[in-house]
């Protein structure tokens, strides 16, 4: 997995490309977290997210309740077929914001 990211004033977007599993998503948790307090919204672009375990998608949604308790925006755009199915199968697609 890598993680590109960009800030365009104080919002911030984070392109996940490859894999989020079991151990690539500690890292993407780490990324996020260390980003906290620099940006008022966040947006997760998954164009090129190949696949997200079940440990890819509690890092979503931990970060979800997170950024609600101080009402920052969370965002997930450009989500392919494969990924929007996991999504629908899991129902994170009724708890997430994708856009």
């Amino acid at each position: 997995m890598d993680i590109e990211k960009n800030y365009a004033e104080n919002e911030l977007t984070l392109f996940i490309i490859g894999r989020v599993d079991t151990i690539t998503s500690q890292t993407l948790e780490k990324e996020i977290n260390d980003e906290m307090g620099n940006f008022d919204s966040l947006v997760l672009d998954l164009t090129d997210l190949e696949y997200i375990s079940s440990a890819g998608l509690r890092v979503l949604i931990s970060t979800q309740k997170k950024l609600k308790n101080d009402d920052i925006p969370m965002a997930i755009k450009n989500v392919n077929d494969i990924v929007n199915e996991i999504f629908r199968m899991s129902g994170f697609d009724k708890i997430l914001n994708i856009e």
